[in-house]
């Protein structure tokens, strides 16, 4: 087998170990395999005395990883009973959380597109580099699903509601808006990253990014907190909508227009997740969580109807149901937290600290 029909590609060079998402085509989408083969390498390197570092990229031009394989989830959700789902999301948020606490430095290049399952390989590491080609979001609700892989988690710790205007819109942002929202640490120019991780596998990764991280550039949404902030700290969906229609800045009716565009229950079932992860503290009751709200997704019509529109199709023309935000009741909502039972994933532990972990 070549390094083309290798969808993860492993190898060490000096102090460094290196993780290759190698699905360039389909802009690096991580499947089973995939989260499995990560898995297993880190463990193995958590046990090298060789293994100082660990690097991961993505393979191509367009970016380190577009997200899960949502083909194969559509298929499953329409097809089938959902395991295959299930167990996927099963694997993936234990290796999200593992990433958080991985004990030797997770050094994470998200150049270019990096969304949903992207973020949750690179965003919790201890070392996170975007460069000016970055684009960074979280695009579930325009799917007919919520933002998981512990995405919750991390809007939830935005500054003031930065988070809830990026989940709730699937909005798109560049390196210096990651930064500022806790997404990112360092910026370095993307020609510099071949350079970089040639330096990593010869010196500790403090000295490595001295030699290449950049000044930030100027975010965008520092200008917009003012709206922002007022619109997304209302308690409910249909008010944000209503605040945000009503402020003078076009940029506020352009995210009240993007809202009436994504799926209602995936708004209302964000909305109530972000508030709920304030609260929970720890990234691994937050994952608990998530995996509860992904399999109550598979049991809904719109996780279907939003792939099929947005990938599969390409109509861009999902029909939800409910069809609107005042047709999902509180009681709809609710279901998506209701506890599995035998099935929970059963991240968090009772010494999980309140603080938990990035």
């Amino acid at each position: 087998m070549n390094d083309i029909e290798v969808p993860v590609l492993l190898h060490t060079a000096g102090r460094a170990a290196h993780i290759t998402l190698n699905r360039p085509r389909a802009i690096n989408a991580l499947n089973h395999a995939m989260v499995r083969r990560i898995d297993a390498a880190l463990t193995a390197w958590e046990r090298d005395p060789a293994v100082e570092t660990v690097v991961v990229s993505g393979a191509g031009e367009r970016g380190l990883c577009a997200g899960g394989d949502i083909r194969a989830v559509h298929d499953d959700a329409r097809d089938d009973d959902g395991t295959a789902s299930a167990a996927f999301w099963r694997d993936e948020y234990h290796l999200n959380a593992r990433i958080a606490r991985y004990p030797k430095p997770y050094v994470a290049l998200m150049d270019g597109i990096v969304m949903g399952g992207g973020v949750g390989v690179s965003a919790h590491g201890s070392v996170r580099i975007v460069t000016e080609r970055s684009r960074i979001a979280m695009p579930e609700t325009g799917i007919g699903f919520v933002p998981d892989v512990g995405g919750t988690h991390l809007l939830a710790r935005a500054p003031g509601e930065l988070g809830t205007h990026l989940a709730l819109t699937g909005a798109q942002i560049g390196a210096g808006d990651a930064v500022s929202c806790g997404l990112a640490d360092h910026c370095v120019p993307s020609a510099s990253l071949r350079q970089l991780a040639d330096d990593l596998a010869e010196l500790p990764v403090r000295e490595a990014l001295d030699r290449h991280v950049q000044p930030l550039p100027a975010g965008e949404l520092a200008g917009h907190r003012a709206w922002i902030d007022t619109c997304y700290a209302a308690d409910t969906v249909e008010e944000i909508v209503r605040r945000l229609f009503a402020h003078g800045d076009p940029a506020a009716k352009e995210a009240a227009e993007t809202l009436l565009t994504r799926s209602p229950t995936s708004l209302k079932v964000t909305l109530a997740a972000l508030r709920r992860a304030r609260r929970l503290g720890s990234l691994e009751r937050v994952l608990d969580q998530e995996y509860r709200v992904s399999c109550a997704a598979l049991t809904t019509p719109d996780l279907v109807e939003g792939i099929r529109a947005q990938v599969i199709d390409k109509d861009r023309d999902p029909r939800w149901s409910p069809a609107t935000l005042a047709e999902v009741t509180a009681a709809d909502v609710e279901r998506f937290f209701t506890p599995l039972g035998e099935r929970e994933l059963g991240l968090a532990r009772p010494d999980t600290t309140a603080e938990g972990l990035r």
